[in-house]
């Protein structure tokens, strides 16, 4: 079944002066994806998500959410977007509760759903017990909490969230990842990033943007392969001669790291892996562990946009 596509961009620019800031953008988020947005501070990120949140009109291009184009259906294209800016819209001095409540009635909810929203808000943000607190007293984990809790009081179906980890402690990162990936379960999610291990952790798919423009669009597993031979290291504690690991369906290279452990390198369509096992088992090679060969995310990013700037 063909997932449903909540937001669909065509071609979007923006100008600023004579420079071109985004140059011809096009991209899509399914229901119950996490897209992620990579490139490195000043790619154009934090730019094409104001455009895509409705923040910022862009000089060409179309943008539909859910539907309803946005440049012509503004009110219903924009309840159904949350939306995080790098800097969280938080007004410090109000208490979480207050400030969640004042939100969900900006977004026009009924006020008989007003507790139910805030309720599930919270909870699902980890403020169960943060709702009488000041936000300016809270750490700045629990604020970008209250940040995206904003962005999900109304149940949107599109979260728009930027740099959502930027400024916190790795405990901090790895909780609001989760936030994300669990978001991302029930709502489409697109965030912007310029931290690889966002891409790791969290994104279904990936989006590289590169001096304005997008370079490069693939699944996260895909791009963690990209230009990446395959291959893993095995620990044989019988094994056989070279020449036979070498004559395995798909093994293009083998080489012997000790006496019983060696790293195969082998074709990207062939299941080597799991024909080696069977072998094993079979001849009596005794497997005791085998570990996939991975690339660096940071030399993939780099070989990417290298290769994009040649």
């Amino acid at each position: 079944m063909t997932a449903t596509i909540t937001l669909s961009a065509r071609n979007l620019s923006r100008r600023y002066g004579h420079r071109d800031i985004i140059q011809n953008v096009t991209l899509e988020l399914k229901q119950g994806e996490v897209l992620g947005l990579l490139g490195h501070n000043g790619a154009g990120k934090s730019t094409t998500l104001q455009i895509l949140a409705g923040a910022l009109t862009p000089h060409s291009g179309q943008i539909e959410i859910c539907g309803f184009n946005l440049q012509l259906q503004p009110d219903q294209a924009k309840a159904c977007i949350g939306y995080l800016p790098e800097t969280p819209p938080l007004y410090r001095e109000m208490r979480v509760d207050d400030f969640l409540t004042f939100v969900a009635k900006l977004h026009r909810l009924p006020k008989n759903r007003l507790p139910d929203a805030l309720a599930e808000a919270k909870e699902r943000c980890g403020l169960a017990t943060s709702g009488k607190k000041i936000i300016g007293t809270l750490s700045k984990g629990y604020q970008q909490r209250v940040g995206i809790a904003q962005a999900i009081i109304h149940h949107p179906q599109v979260i728009i969230l930027d740099e959502p980890t930027v400024g916190l402690d790795p405990a901090q990162i790895r909780d609001i990842r989760a936030l994300i990936r669990a978001l991302g379960d029930s709502h489409s999610v697109i965030l912007s990033t310029h931290l690889l291990g966002e891409v790791e952790n969290i994104c279904d798919r990936v989006e590289i943007m590169q001096k304005g423009r997008l370079i490069y669009g693939d699944s996260s597993a895909r791009m963690q392969a990209y230009g990446h031979q395959p291959g893993f290291v095995v620990t044989l504690l019988a094994p056989p001669p070279l020449a036979e690991l070498n004559e395995i369906i798909g093994v293009e290279h083998v080489e012997a790291l000790s006496d019983i452990r060696f790293r195969i390198m082998h074709s990207l369509e062939s299941n080597t892996s799991a024909i080696l096992l069977a072998l094993a088992a079979e001849r009596g090679w005794q497997p005791q562990q085998l570990t996939p060969i991975k690339g660096s995310i940071e030399d993939i990013y780099n070989r990417i946009t290298e290769n994009e700037s040649a």
